[in-house]
């Protein structure tokens, strides 16, 4: 048996490389796992060499102290990896294989899974419907910022790379097919994004950017990223995207002075519910204020996605109703509009496939959009720091040096 290290959430602010349990096919108890879920066996699963292991916004809500994740926490679900092993149970799935993990944890065999919607899977979390690895309250699966981590139902969840040498050429590119391309895709899908659409994007954070990566690679005509952070507004124009900095005003006024009109066909909410006010108030929490936006600046008819994360618990929003998940959202315009709304986890199975092959087959640089930066995983706190502080980057964990070495 190998040893294992891993990202640790340590308390509000502070991650820590250290030594944990090498993957063992039986789920044992720790941080956050659900009772329920202690001495489930796994005989489906696979362990994987991480490859690749990204830092997401939404693990920096659980590093911030704005979730009820608890201390000793393993993080991570954004993983590629190397199998390296396999369960009596895995049939399809061979040691050497290199794949893409979903981060939606899901059996393939409930009615959810059935119909193809896989963050809502309804048997591997027994707190609720759907699940990922290290993340709170979300069944307890050990993350991957690791060096090696399980993964369950692996037959049915794994992306096999068809060609091994091929995709550690565009491993870069790859690594982002277990969470933010799709995520950033399934947002554009949701809102309708087409041929000829001008685009609305909250957020030019990882998602945000490939989100407006994807609104290109479906056809749109236009495509504008809303943020207050400079830096990443100078990424978003790097492929092509006009930009409003919110922190000079309403994002409806600037979208006029770039379309003519202050209007868009679609609009996507990659921030979720640490939003900030727009204008004179963009430095002061205003959890629905994107939500808002989004609807105020869409066409009458259309429709948004809303891949930005919004939870249950926020033990550090600042009111009583936000701690519960309860915002201030003008919910009348929404119905005055006939806008149509999709919400909550991305269902990456759905697309990750097609986004691969558009990936090796030179249609989409989404490692480029992004500015994917590999870092050690003894570099992860330093990642973590920077990312907080609006660092225009995708911080990409390489544990065992093979990205230096595609």
């Amino acid at each position: 048996m190998s040893g294992n290290r891993g990202v640790s959430y340590e308390g509000p602010g502070k991650v820590e490389v250290r030594e944990t349990a090498y993957p063992d096919y039986e789920l044992k108890d720790g941080p956050g796992v659900n009772p329920a879920n202690v001495g489930r066996k796994l005989p489906h699963a696979a362990i994987l060499k991480s490859v690749a292991t990204n830092i997401c916004g939404s693990d920096q809500h659980m590093v911030r102290g704005r979730t009820t994740a608890p201390t000793g926490l393993i993080l991570g679900h954004e993983i590629t990896g190397e199998v390296v092993d396999t369960g009596p149970g895995v049939e399809f799935i061979k040691t050497g294989d290199l794949v893409s993990v979903p981060f939606n944890i899901s059996c393939g065999r409930c009615r959810n899974c059935k119909e193809g919607k896989t963050g809502v899977c309804e048997n591997v979390n027994p707190d609720r419907p759907g699940s990922a690895y290290g993340y709170v309250d979300m069944g307890g699966w050990v993350g991957g910022q690791a060096e090696y981590v399980l993964v369950p139902y692996a037959d049915w969840n794994l992306l096999k790379f068809p060609d091994k040498d091929q995709a550690m050429e565009k491993i870069l590119d790859l690594a982002m097919l277990s969470d933010i391309f799709p995520t950033g895709y399934h947002g554009c899908v949701s809102a309708g994004v087409g041929p000829g659409s001008t685009v609305y994007i909250a957020g030019a954070g990882p998602v945000g950017l490939a989100a407006a990566c994807s609104a290109f690679l479906l056809g749109a005509a236009v495509v504008i990223v809303g943020d207050l952070n400079k830096e990443r507004l100078e990424q978003a124009r790097s492929f092509g995207c006009e930009t409003v900095n919110v922190a000079e005003g309403d994002p409806k006024d600037q979208i006029e002075q770039i379309l003519g009109v202050p209007e868009v066909d679609c609009a996507v909410d990659a921030v979720g519910f640490e939003a900030r006010g727009h204008g004179e108030d963009a430095q002061r929490e205003q959890p629905a204020s994107v939500l808002n936006t989004v609807m105020d600046v869409t066409r009458a008819g259309g429709a948004l996605g809303i891949p930005g994360l919004y939870v249950t618990g926020d033990p550090g929003a600042a009111d009583e109703a936000a701690k519960r998940g309860s915002l201030s959202i003008q919910i009348g315009l929404g119905w005055a509009k006939s806008l149509s709304f999709v919400t909550g986890q991305c269902p990456v199975m759905r697309y990750h496939r097609q986004l691969m092959q558009a990936i090796l087959h030179d249609r989409v640089q989404i490692a480029k959009a992004v500015n994917a930066t590999p870092i050690s995983l003894d570099e992860a706190p330093r990642g973590y720091q920077e990312f907080d502080k609006g660092a225009a980057r995708k911080y990409v964990i390489d544990p065992h040096g093979m990205l230096a070495a595609a």
